[in-house]
């Protein structure tokens, strides 16, 4: 059965998320960052960044939440979480799934420190630039890749309820409340965030 190593308030939800769409039996493993369980020798075993979430699958750890997610994708297939090697959409998901942790965070860390940082060398461009192609790519909807619901919906989704909803960091686009609304719909999405309350 798989571990999830997971803290409250924390990019954790991602993972608790992913987990709740497969259907399947998993274990959590509180690990309170506000009392620095996340850097015992014990944790920095699993992940040495001593960051949450982190996953253990037998003798397999893995950390980062968009690495869990596409993980936990590919482990079970039957939850259809990620389109299979060869279909043309796979690129597409690929490409969102690490949009996440290569664009969003980092145009939310330039927000919330008000950082000044040329887009010619940013890696993410700017924050301006990263939420206008998210918007539009979101127009179509209702997913990331249209009709499909993806583990890449779990990342984005996580990332842009974080920072247009619960932290008001972004502002809000009709694309943006539309997107949320209906991953906020999803069953598996309220069963993470009753858990993330504890």
């Amino acid at each position: 059965m798989m571990k999830l190593y997971w803290s409250p308030r924390s990019r954790s939800f991602s993972g608790l998320w992913i987990l709740e769409e497969t259907g399947q039996p998993y274990e959590r493993v509180l690990t309170d960052i506000s009392t620095g369980a996340q850097k015992t020798p014990e944790y920095l075993a699993i992940n040495p960044m001593g960051k949450v979430p982190a996953l253990k699958d037998g003798d397999v750890s893995i950390a980062e939440a968009a690495a869990i997610c596409a993980y936990v994708a590919e482990r079970y297939p039957d939850a259809k979480l990620a389109p299979p090697v060869g279909d043309p959409r796979r690129a597409k998901y690929l490409q969102w799934l690490f949009f996440a942790p290569s664009c969003i965070e980092p145009a939310l860390i330039q927000i919330f420190t008000k950082l000044e940082v040329p887009s010619s060398t940013a890696a993410w461009g700017d924050a301006d630039q990263v939420f206008d192609v998210l918007d539009k790519a979101l127009e179509k909807g209702p997913w990331i890749l249209g009709d499909t619901f993806s583990a890449a919906d779990v990342i984005i989704g996580s990332g842009l309820n974080f920072a247009v909803k619960l932290f008001k960091m972004v502002p809000t686009r009709p694309s943006f409340d539309r997107y949320i609304e209906a991953c906020s719909a999803r069953p598996a999405f309220q069963r993470a965030t009753a858990l993330a309350a504890g």
